[in-house]
């Protein structure tokens, strides 16, 4: 008999190893594009951010279609969140408390890396918490809580004494970042990096979540899109160490 030259299953595995590492790489790398893009974004919204808010104001949306964006909010309301990530735990622990590859039929090693729950739950919320210390710096009034036709350019959107309210609370003086956009893009990302064929979903649901926030006068676009570039740079910072989970290996079963 002939024998056949094949590798051995240290190798397989390591070379697969570093497939994974590669494509978390990749990914990480994505996603660092798309959040600087957004922020670049959000900076040439100011040009724009008040007869965008101004529009939004005055101009209410079909109810269906406000109905439709308030829903959404669920997606990057903090609560809302945290129900759909124990709904994760739960419906998939297996790959959420700690993904490994499945092992192959000839027993090699597991070639993943461990990736804990709360690891994800970091991914989730870190573009927020940056977001809510930068509001505790940064003094941005809301949309619905100034006079618009009063501002001569965005820049006035920031001076505490522009609000429309004669005792203004503390949130209406909050509006820059978007914490809700920055959750919502952070959890997409998550969610994106653990079940891939999903992606085009979450980032829908991210961007119904962003855009209710504007809608609603509660931000501008710029505060959405720096939100955004946030929730997805700290999402990619947490999740760059650890293995992705191949498209096909993270469907549910």
């Amino acid at each position: 008999m002939i024998a056949l030259n094949r590798p051995a299953p240290e190798a397989i595995a390591a070379d697969a190893a570093g497939g994974v590492r590669r494509d978390s790489g990749r990914f990480r790398r994505r996603v660092l594009a798309l959040a600087a893009a957004s922020a670049i974004a959000g900076g040439l919204c100011f040009l724009i951010d008040l007869p965008v808010a101004q529009w939004c104001k005055t101009s209410p949306l079909p109810r269906e279609m406000k109905r439709l964006l308030d829903l959404a909010e669920i997606f990057a309301h903090s609560t809302g969140v945290i129900a759909l990530l124990i709904a994760l735990a739960v419906l998939d622990p297996a790959r959420v408390w700690a993904w490994r590859s499945p092992p192959s039929p000839g027993g090699s090693a597991d070639l993943g890396e461990r990736a804990p729950f709360l690891r994800l739950i970091g991914a989730t919320f870190a573009g927020g918490i940056v977001t809510d210390l930068i509001k505790a710096t940064v003094t941005r009034v809301r949309p619905r809580a100034m006079d618009l036709a009063m501002a001569g350019s965005a820049i006035d959107t920031f001076d505490r004494t522009a609000t429309s309210l004669p005792h203004p609370g503390h949130g209406d003086l909050m509006s820059f970042p978007s914490g809700h956009a920055a959750v919502a893009a952070g959890f997409a990302t998550m969610l994106a990096w653990r079940y891939p064929h999903g992606t085009w979903v979450f980032a829908v649901f991210a961007m119904l979540a962003a855009a209710q926030r504007v809608f609603a006068s509660a931000h501008y676009p710029s505060d959405v899109l720096f939100g955004t570039a946030l929730g997805m740079a700290g999402a990619a910072v947490l999740l760059g160490r650890v293995a992705a989970p191949r498209a096909g290996a993270a469907r549910l079963r």
